[in-house]
């Protein structure tokens, strides 16, 4: 039987770690769409003139961020407008599913 050395084991280990620790803790994907036809947008249309998130109620913007979901054919579906009901998923995190 072949031994492993202890240092491939060791960042064998690490690697398994690091992809769990970056699965669950990552951010679900974030685009810009019209709310109505679901089309996706380019960014700047989400966002304000001081380049901040549409939280600035104060200018009208066409899009709204969508948080996970597939695009196809420039069109989103399977995720949300809510970013709190996106899983992002990955090795041992829990969370709540779409929506």
């Amino acid at each position: 039987m072949r031994r492993l050395r202890s240092s491939t084991v060791v960042l064998g280990g690490m690697g398994v770690l690091a992809a769990t620790i970056t699965a669950c803790g990552s951010e679900p994907d974030k685009r810009c769409v019209d709310p109505l036809t679901r089309e996706e947008l380019p960014r700047y249309q989400c966002e304000s003139v001081g380049g901040r998130d549409d939280d600035d109620d104060s200018t009208t913007h066409r899009g709204s961020y969508y948080y996970g979901g597939s695009l196809r054919d420039n069109r989103v579906s399977g995720g949300s407008f809510d970013k709190k009901a996106v899983d992002t998923g990955g090795f041992g995190c829990s969370g709540s599913g779409g929506g």
